[in-house]
């Protein structure tokens, strides 16, 4: 029996989601995955993780399903979809969407698995697969507390801090604001080291001098090895940053909120990837 007493399935098994199961089946859940790609499983061959044939024969062995696939279509596939999720979960389970999406998504996902007595949070999550080997992936969790409290010692596996963000949509909200000041982020330090170039100022050396001033970013540390250029770093997350950026802008819109500089920022920063959105 696992500490927290609750049987787990992921489904996700990609650069960040690996990992993560991987850290879950480590801590001693009991575990089933169930992916795709039958190469996404290989790595757990050598693991007590059992595989399912299908979400819905996964959900059937699960207290907890983690979902970690790339995008709203992905996620709805595989909760709502034809032998899906929901298909197998029984009352009382709970699934947990890793993945970043609109938060209307999970909301209306939430919806559909209250009538099956299932409940869902949103619990999307920052640091990559380093940081979910290490334990210390930010977890952005909403939802109802008592469900996100249940979650936590699965969660502890690969996260730290957990952060239970607010109401169902909130942990979406908070992942996407934060992926939105890091794309401007990206915008002032490459913009930054490209004019110290202008000003005959090594753009390693300004680096260096930004890094340890009050102008430090964690974009800066992305962007210094190339001097400012976003060029290697638009080609492995331009798009899914590109992404991120159009779901707030849309979010903020709904609400008729002004996103300000932020997004300006973050656009001028998806032009010199030339992923404009």
């Amino acid at each position: 029996m696992s500490a927290s007493g609750m049987r787990v399935g992921f489904i996700g098994l990609g650069s960040q989601g690996g990992p993560m199961a991987r850290q879950i089946v480590d801590a001693g859940h009991p575990t089933t995955l169930w992916a795709r790609r039958p190469a996404t499983l290989e790595p757990f061959a050598d693991t007590a993780a059992a595989v399912a044939a299908s979400p819905a024969e996964l959900a059937a062995a699960s207290d907890l399903v983690c979902v970690c696939v790339v995008d709203d279509a992905g996620v709805e596939e595989i909760v709502a979809g034809a032998d899906g999720v929901l298909a197998g979960l029984a009352d009382g389970a709970v699934i947990a969407v890793h993945s970043t999406v609109h938060p209307d998504t999970c909301r209306r996902l939430a919806a559909g698995a209250e009538k099956a007595g299932v409940s869902l949070i949103d619990a999307p999550v920052s640091g990559g697969g380093p940081a979910a080997s290490e334990g210390r992936l930010l977890v952005m969790a909403g939802g109802e507390q008592e469900t996100v409290e249940r979650c936590r010692p699965v969660f502890a596996a690969y996260g730290d801090p957990i952060v239970h963000t607010g109401p169902l949509g909130s942990g979406q909200v908070a992942k996407l604001l934060n992926n939105l000041l890091f794309t401007a982020n990206l915008a002032t330090a490459s913009t930054a080291l490209t004019l110290g170039r202008a000003l005959d100022v090594d753009p390693g050396s300004l680096a260096e001098v930004i890094s340890h001033g009050s102008g430090a970013s964690f974009a800066l540390d992305r962007v210094a090895p190339t001097g400012g250029s976003l060029d290697r770093l638009a080609a492995y997350a331009g798009a899914l940053l590109r992404k991120d950026v159009g779901l707030i802008a849309g979010v903020a819109g709904a609400a008729g909120a002004e996103p300000g500089a932020v997004l300006d920022a973050a656009d001028a920063a998806l032009a010199l990837m030339d992923r404009r959105r």
